[in-house]
């Protein structure tokens, strides 16, 4: 019903709308000649402020067609083309719709002698399938950094996680100058680059190498944002520190510095803090504070956060990190090399107590596990990374990618654990004591080489990549499990386990594209791939006599080698329109499976081939300028892991034992993902409807058997199917009249899972439906406050077959309002609320809390410092208690968080430029 009312209002809000629109045609010729010019850009504005309206390009034959809403004020219209004239007409009234009829561009003597007045660009541009902004007509404050410039752009929305869209479409790679800014997410880059540097934004579909070197169009349907710096700016030293010490010993350090020059870039980034932040996001209100608007970077105020796939800290607890990372950008050789380099370090530790109550869900009763730990984990990592482009012709490119990461980690745990069954008698008790020292290493290269051919679009390719990693643990364990009720004798152990995993990769491929039209063109491609994976485990009991870990435990030491060889040719087609394309793509895998195991001096070997088939197809149909369609599938074949496959017996976990299966067979994926985007730019508002799904057709599932003492023995076992939808829509609209702007985004979305599994031989299944509304607001006065409350809430319901209970329920609610004031002048307030509440957690764990930070700073010396005063959890009751519930078990869990604490920080930016500061700007807003 919630659905349909969303629809609903959707299509009536829709239908209003087009009510109010007029159409305005034309035809662009150049003076003189009456060539037509195609891809002029032309836009309707509004006179007293110089809002752009909508805007859109002439076709090939010069003829362009725009609808907006019918004007209440005085518009201009505008059309400009590289080369010549703007051209301009004002509309004092504008009621119905026109057709202009034919508009004469003048060619611009000026422009062609390189005299070029920057301050007439226009603020919208599209170049084939590129849509470029020019910065300097969108109006932001002096000091405001990139990500606001971002939200002054027509069609640019960044929502409260952070996420960026433009026309609706999700941006998932920012670049600087062409080129990667700390990682391609590029949160780095917006939070922390000031927006007074920037020339031109520049929108397109987000590629993958292979596909931007071969000039192929973008299979997915994201975007990629492009910055560009200024001239006079591209030289030049600018950046920000930030110090901060609170209550608690609380404390925050960050730098970001930046040297451009050119094409050259250095950047260098430091922090240290803990306050489980990597210090990068550098916030105007909340620095590195998390838990409210924050969120962008860390990942969640629980400890776990990344950046450039860098994890730092565990998934809980409170986290101290220090980071320095190193990029450099640069051209060489005449432009002919194009280097990318990154260089991380990270020191993390991380703390935390745990304390869990999971429901164990049977068929015969259930029974109760009740859990307390505590651990200490400390790491430090190193990552250098490089891409290469190497320009060898203007027809060859060579890509060359190589990345090495090493970490060394150390780990202190102890737990208490037991299970008990419904009438409260106790099954089995466990105690833990382990110190785990870990290493790991990675080393990878790309190389990918394309050569394009005499005819566009005719090329050859080659590629080869390379993987090595190996993980080391050495963990001394003392760990103790009572049997209560079979009689079963007890487990206790004293041990080093020593384990080695060696995991190497190899692949080779060639591929050949040849055109047969200007918008058709096939492929053909053949790869060979060797995935070899190297386990050892080798287990010593401890000797009382000579008081070291010397006697070899050949029950709980094994080898398992495993090895897949994969040759994979490929024939694929892709179709390129104007407002269509399309790709399909289609092979087998024909494979040889090798898995071994060496197991208390036995050797099991087991050999499989196959060929197996691989489908997958994408395309986008543009409907007109503001809706589109996209559509891609996938069909493949999984194989099951060699510990799934191997029947040893895996005896590591003394309260459940492993043995593989060696019958199983492969599973089938049939994948799809859907979407339906209407972003409407003449008024401001969006419509965004998904669906997606996967179906597993053999699926490899646990069958996993009880004793009286809930010890497990688990094998694994093929059912015949289980599948996973999920489906949502969107829509979002902004009000804007001077200064005030109001946005609001109402939503929907859902998902469903089918599965089934095998418990005490019996065949269970659970469905689980997940819904989620969500509702948020956002009203602004330029330079003034900003005011955004949201909503969310989320209702989980799983019902079961052949289990003792039926169904299990929870729903939560989550508010939040977030206030930011800059009135009075250089004085910036910010207050982020929140209220949480969890429905059906247990008894002892805390349903609900509230989470409060405020902020107070104070911009001086001509806004190079601000000083803040920022409260962390005002109300000091911020927690950490979850609720998950998955076929097999309902688990609550509660970890250690942030307290309350209070903070004074300062903050100093640096900016320093070769060029000369612009005396003025004219404004778009």
């Amino acid at each position: 019903m919630r659905k349909l009312l969303s629809l609903l209002f959707v299509l009536i809000s829709s239908a209003v709308i087009s009510q109010n629109k007029i159409t305005i045609s034309g035809k662009i010729l150049e003076k003189g000649t009456e060539n037509p010019l195609e891809s002029a850009t032309v836009y309707f504005s509004k006179v007293s402020d110089s809002t752009v309206i909508d805007y859109t390009i002439s076709s090939i034959n010069g003829d362009f067609n725009l609808e907006i809403l019918k004007p209440k004020q005085a518009v201009e219209l505008k059309i400009s083309y590289a080369g010549f004239k703007e051209y301009k007409q004002l509309f004092s009234e504008l009621n119905e719709s026109k057709n202009l009829g034919a508009i004469y561009l003048e060619e611009n003597i000026a422009a062609l002698n390189e005299v070029v007045v920057k301050g007439e660009a226009p603020p919208i541009r599209i170049k084939t399938d590129t849509l470029e902004f020019n910065a300097s007509s969108f109006k932001v404050a002096p000091d405001a950094n990139v990500e606001k410039l971002l939200k002054q752009l027509p069609g640019v929305e960044i929502d409260e996680e952070g996420t960026i869209t433009v026309n609706g479409k999700e941006v998932n790679n920012i670049l600087v100058n062409g080129k990667p800014f700390f990682g391609k997410d590029g949160k780095i880059a917006t939070q922390n680059l000031p927006s007074n540097i920037i020339d031109k934004v520049q929108v397109t579909d987000t590629k993958t190498k292979k596909e931007e070197l071969t000039g192929k169009t973008a299979s997915s349907d994201e975007k990629t944002i492009n910055l560009t710096i200024q001239e006079d700016k591209n030289k030049g030293l600018f950046g920000k520190v930030n110090l901060g010490y609170g209550t608690d010993e609380r404390y925050e350090s960050s730098l970001l510095l930046n040297y451009f020059k050119g094409a050259r870039k250095v950047s260098v980034l430091a922090s240290s803090n803990n306050i489980n932040s990597t210090g990068f996001s550098m916030d105007e209100i909340f620095d590195n504070m998390g838990g409210g608007r924050n969120r962008s970077i860390w990942i969640s105020d629980n400890g776990m956060f990344s950046v450039n796939g860098m994890r730092f800290g565990s998934n809980q607890g409170i986290t101290q990190s220090n980071m320095v990372g190193v990029n450099y950008a640069d051209e060489w050789f005449n432009e002919k090399v194009d280097p990318n380099f990154n260089y991380y370090f990270s020191n993390a530790e991380t703390k935390n107590n745990n304390r869990t109550e999971r429901i164990n869900l049977l068929n015969n009763g259930n029974t109760l596990t009740k859990s307390n730990s505590n651990s200490l984990n400390t790491v430090n990592g190193h990552n250098l990374g490089l891409e290469l482009e190497i320009k060898i012709d203007s027809t060859t490119t060579l890509f060359v990618s190589p990345n090495f990461q090493t970490s060394h980690a150390k780990n202190t745990y102890s737990s208490y654990r037991t299970t008990e069954d419904e009438t409260n008698t106790l099954l089995n008790e466990n105690i833990a004591d382990e110190y785990t020292v870990s290493d790991n290493t990675t080393f990878k290269n790309n190389l990918y080489l394309v050569k394009k051919l005499k005819r566009k679009g005719r090329s050859i390719a080659a590629s080869f990549d390379f993987s090595h990693q190996k993980a080391t643990d050495d963990a001394t364990i003392y760990n103790k499990t009572t049997f209560y009720q079979s009689g079963s004798t007890d487990d206790e152990r004293n041990q080093l386990i020593a384990d080695e995993n060696k995991t190497n990769t190899y692949e080779v491929e060639l591929e050949y594209n040849e055109p047969i039209t200007d918008s058709l063109s096939i492929s053909i491609s053949s790869a060979f791939a060797v995935d070899k994976n190297d386990i050892n485990k080798n287990t010593f009991d401890f000797d009382g006599t000579s008081q070291e870990y010397n006697l070899f435990n050949d029950q709980l030491s094994s080898v398992i080698n495993s090895e897949k060889q994969v040759v994979s040719p490929r024939a694929g087609i892709e179709l390129n329109k104007k407002n269509f394309r399309g790709s399909l793509s289609m092979g087998p895998n024909i494979t040889h499976y090798y898995n071994r195991s060496f197991y208390m001096a036995n050797e099991t070997e087991l050999r499989n081939n196959y060929i197996l088939p691989y489908f997958r197809t994408n395309f986008r149909y543009k409907i007109n300028k503001s809706k589109s369609i996209y559509f891609n599938g996938t069909y493949r074949v999984n194989l099951p892991s060699a510990d799934q496959l191997l029947p040893f017996e895996n005896l590591s976990n003394p309260l459940n034992t492993i043995i593989g299966n060696p019958d199983l067979k492969p599973n089938e994926n049939y994948s799809m993902y859907f979407n339906f985007n209407n972003f409407d730019f003449a008024t401001r508002s969006g419509m965004f409807m998904w669906a997606g799904g996967d179906y597993n057709k053999y699926q490899v599932v646990s069958s996993t058997t009880y004793d009286n003492d809930f010890k497990a023995i688990t094998t694994f076992q093929n059912i015949d199917e289980a599948y996973s939808g999920y489906l949502g829509i969107s829509f979002s609209k902004q009000y804007k009249k001077e200064k005030r702007t109001l946005r609001y985004r109402l939503s929907i979305s859902s998902d469903y899972n089918f599965n089934k599994g095998l418990t005490n031989a019996v065949l269970y299944e659970s469905r689980g439906l997940n819904l989620r509304p969500r509702a948020s607001l956002n009203w602004s006065i330029e330079d003034l406050i900003t005011i955004s409350p949201s909503y969310t809430y989320t209702n989980t319901k799983t019902t079961y077959k052949n289990y003792v209970v039926d169904e299990a329920k929870n729903f939560r609610h989550n508010a939040n309002l977030e206030i930011t004031s800059y009135w009075p002048k250089n004085l910036v307030l910010g207050s982020d609320f929140s209220y949480n509440y969890n429905s059906n957690i247990a008894d002892g764990f805390q349903k609900d809390f509230y989470l409060w930070n405020l902020s107070l700073g104070y911009n001086f010396y001509n806004d190079k410092f601000l000083a803040k005063v920022k409260v962390y959890d005002v109300l000091n009751q911020n927690i950490s208690t979850t609720r998950t519930i998955s076929p097999t078990a309902i688990t609550d869990e509660q970890n250690t968080v942030l307290q309350q604490y209070f903070m004074f920080s300062l903050t100093y930016k640096l900016s320093k430029f070769g060029g000369k500061e612009k005396k003025s700007r004219r404004f778009w807003h």
